[in-house]
């Protein structure tokens, strides 16, 4: 629209575009509004729209994705999860750590200080775990999440943790700063609508056949219900060579920067699934430009009950943060540093 466009000016074009059977969608900026024409027969309606008092011009949009796209908002979001744990722009970067998943309280309690003490920000670990086997772990459920939020009270970390379902999800928003969405549920759309509408901060793993534009296509679902803190993270892609578990696709940082504003972590854990790669894919991924990282982190990961292999002891962390502080300053950057309290 023009600057000078009037809020009749604005209603009448999302009139319009609703005779037409399409969706409008309201974009206010300091300057000038942008109306999204959402839509399969876009194209149709805009010549109508040119003809319109107020409007400065009509423009196709190439990326089926709008609100994720980088054209919709130029500067980069910054997602908070708690204070000293933001994701995106040019502030420090943050670590978040911890197991796969929650098996007692010893091992959350243990893992949370081992991370803290090492320089993560959050804590990660699973209540409920999705997994390829029904015979395998899957979680403490909402056991879990009380440890979870005990670990959180002795430690002051901010909680990432999984939701697989509606309901779960619920009950994750209770405890977590930041629910997480993992790559199986990457496309679970009717679970990207419901975390939508909770208003926390998610972290949207990229499914494990997933195109940047298949990631980005279910981060618009979560914004297209209202809820602007989304973390994109790369964990890896599934691929012919069994040498390593995932192809880890490091080229997918600065594309996604080039055309999203959203912020993206990528986990070197998930993506080679070997303890001893972890610690160059870190390094690399944060000289590829990621806002963040996830790796995860077991007292005794030989004990572990799910994901030990790629698991990191807490002396292997500790030197990972060590060389990431390195990395980062290479870059002009820091890691980022827990501004909480232990209770």
């Amino acid at each position: 629209m023009r600057p000078e466009a009037s809020t009749d000016d604005v209603a009448r074009v999302a009139d319009l575009v609703r005779e037409r059977g399409l969706t409008p969608q309201v974009m206010p900026g300091t300057a000038q509004t942008a109306i999204a024409v959402m839509g399969v027969e876009g194209r149709a309606v805009s010549a109508a729209l040119k003809g319109l008092a107020g409007v400065a011009e009509v423009m196709q949009v190439e990326q089926p994705y709008r609100k994720a796209a980088r054209s919709a908002h130029p500067e980069p979001t910054v997602v908070t999860i708690a204070p000293g744990a933001s994701f995106g722009g040019e502030g420090p970067v943050p670590v978040i750590a911890g197991p796969c998943s929650v098996e007692s309280e010893a091992q959350i309690v243990a893992a949370a200080h081992a991370v803290r003490a090492a320089g993560a920000v959050a804590l990660r670990g699973g209540a409920f775990k999705p997994r390829s086997s029904p015979y395998a772990f899957q979680g403490l459920g909402h056991a879990g999440l009380k440890l979870l939020a005990l670990a959180k009270r002795e430690t002051g970390l901010a909680i990432v943790t999984e939701a697989m379902d509606e309901e779960g999800a619920k009950q994750v928003a209770e405890i977590a700063d930041c629910i997480q969405i993992g790559a199986r549920n990457m496309q679970n759309y009717a679970l990207l609508k419901a975390v939508g509408r909770l208003g926390k901060p998610i972290l949207l793993k990229r499914g494990a056949a997933a195109t940047i534009a298949d990631l980005l296509l279910s981060a618009e679902y979560i914004l297209a219900e209202g809820n602007p803190q989304v973390i994109l993270c790369e964990r890896g892609l599934r691929s012919f060579d069994a040498t390593v578990r995932n192809l880890f696709d490091l080229t997918a940082i600065p594309v996604v920067h080039q055309v999203s504003h959203l912020p993206i972590i990528a986990d070197p854990s998930h993506g080679t699934g070997r303890r001893d790669l972890v610690l160059p894919m870190a390094r690399a991924a944060l000289a590829a430009g990621a806002d963040g990282l996830i790796i995860e982190v077991h007292p005794e990961p030989d004990r572990a009950m799910s994901d030990g292999a790629q698991s990191q002891t807490p002396a292997q962390f500790e030197e990972t943060m060590r060389q990431l502080r390195g990395i980062a300053s290479v870059l002009g950057r820091d890691l980022a540093t827990l501004r909480t309290r232990a209770a």
